[in-house]
């Protein structure tokens, strides 16, 4: 029982704390709403709990032999937090939904797998909850951190779309969505 708590507070710490996906479903829910956030929180919980398996299957291996392999994976995941960032900052600030194109399931599952975070806490975890070896244990681990990601998302997800509502002036929204990208380029920093 120590062990499944321990596992459920590694994955809430690592979840709920600001990162670019959860950025992402802020962004989301406060553009389109709380479903609209829930869209992408769902996708990056599936995405991060393959990722999870992925590692614990084996993944870190092949990363720890090609050492190229993983700069790559920073350099892209980078680069696309950078340019997700771009976006906010350059956003209208209307948060009307009409002619834009809502983030993704698939956007937030991808961003996943270049999120140099995720990849962190994806190895740290499989090295502390399931560095037994044992399909079982590994397994109960992504069980455990999909159900603790997902409404760990949802929490964002209803924050962004509690600001909705305070921010339909456009002005308030543009300088909110610019907060975003400098908190978006700041967890960047911190990451590298």
């Amino acid at each position: 029982m120590n062990t499944h708590l321990s596992m459920a507070a590694f994955a809430l710490a690592a979840s709920i704390s600001p990162g670019p996906v959860n950025v992402l479903v802020l962004a989301s829910a406060a553009q389109g709403g709380f479903w609209w956030g829930m869209r992408v929180a769902t996708g990056a919980t599936v995405g991060f709990s393959a990722l999870l398996l992925a590692v614990g299957c084996g993944l870190r291996a092949v990363m720890e032999r090609v050492p190229g392999l993983n700069l790559g994976f920073q350099i892209a995941g980078v680069a696309f937090l950078l340019y997700m960032a771009y976006g906010l900052w350059r956003s209208t600030g209307r948060l009307s939904s009409e002619g834009v194109a809502p983030a993704s399931m698939w956007k937030g599952a991808s961003m996943q797998w270049i999120n140099p975070k995720a990849w962190l806490c994806a190895v740290a975890g499989v090295s502390t909850f399931a560095a037994d070896g044992r399909m079982g244990s590994l397994l109960f681990f992504c069980a455990v951190y999909f159900g603790v990601c997902l409404v760990s998302m949802g929490v964002w997800a209803a924050a962004g779309a509690w600001a909705k509502r305070l921010l339909l002036d456009p002005v308030r929204s543009r300088i909110m969505t610019r907060c975003l990208a400098v908190l978006l380029v700041g967890s960047i920093a911190f990451i590298v």
